[in-house]
């Protein structure tokens, strides 16, 4: 998510329910990110958000909860910093299971003495936001049941409501329990990125990949399956009419996509021409497809 206004919601709009949870055919796997300082990077991802280190050598490590990485640190001390006026990571966002597990962990982060870039209520979800040693965004959140979000519209139209109103930190703090790790079920819930143009990240991400445009606010997209709030976000609020991404640099390196079954498969093949198990996104982010 992020912090631009949505446009005011139509009260004259029809709601109904999205799709099932479970019914998504593609899903965010994991993230990769280009790091300058390896050991820095990877304990603030263990100690501050939790995760657990699942295997660490020469060049990598690989972290993540219950054994199941889904988050890949790659070592390049002589990358460029990343740039936030050029394509890359808006920020990964860690779904945690519940509303209770996201008060524990804002009390625990609360603990180390850290700051908060910002936080919200979007309706669909409550989030935080922050950054990790070397500027990459990060969102920590947790979702309210499906049957709470608002749909309007119908079709290719159907978009859901979010916002970004005041968060109930005090709510969550009185739902906290004691904090020791991310708990099982935690995963990367959704990717924002930065992109050059909001209409060629709709083309690409929902014409192409297959995803459903599910909110639009000024100069940014939200995309899923499933009836997802989104999976993929793009905005340019920092990067409007950037190019492909300098490889050069420090930050997001790739993004692992969970493809769900043959036929969703088949359908990115021939919108993309995929031959094999990656593609780029137009501003030269890695697409890394996985069977689900």
């Amino acid at each position: 998510m992020g912090t631009s206004t949505l446009e005011p919601s139509d009260a004259a709009a029809v709601h109904g329910a999205a799709p099932a949870a479970g019914s998504e055919w593609l899903r965010i796997g994991g993230v990769t990110l280009a790091v300058r300082d390896l050991d820095r990077v990877a304990t603030f991802y263990r100690d501050v958000i939790g995760l657990e280190l699942i295997a660490q050598e020469d060049g990598a490590a690989r972290l993540g909860v219950a054994g199941t990485a889904f988050l890949d640190l790659l070592h390049r001390p002589d990358a460029l910093p990343d740039d936030p006026v050029t394509a890359g990571l808006f920020h990964t966002a860690f779904l945690l299971p519940s509303r209770a597990d996201l008060g524990s962990w804002l009390a625990h982060f609360g603990r180390l003495g850290h700051r908060l870039d910002g936080a919200a209520d979007h309706l669909v979800s409550e989030a935080v936001y922050l950054r990790d040693p070397e500027g990459n965004g990060i969102e920590v959140y947790a979702d309210r049941p499906r049957a709470q979000w608002h749909w309007r519209d119908e079709g290719k139209e159907r978009r859901v409501e979010m916002a970004n109103r005041p968060i109930d930190t005090p709510g969550l703090l009185s739902a906290a329990t004691p904090w020791a790790a991310a708990p099982g079920g935690t995963h990367i819930g959704h990717v924002h990125l930065r992109v050059g143009d909001i209409s060629e990240a709709r083309r690409f991400y929902g014409d192409a990949l297959g995803l459903d445009v599910t909110a639009i606010w000024d100069s940014a997209a939200f995309l899923s399956s499933g009836g997802y709030h989104h999976h993929i976000a793009a905005n340019t609020w920092s990067s409007a009419g950037a190019s492909p991404r300098d490889p050069a640099r420090a930050g997001l390196a790739a993004v692992t996509l969970d493809v769900a079954d043959e036929a969703a498969w088949g359908g990115i093949a021939r919108r993309t021409g995929l031959t094999g198990r990656s593609l780029s996104d137009p501003w030269g982010t890695t697409l890394q497809l996985r069977a689900a």
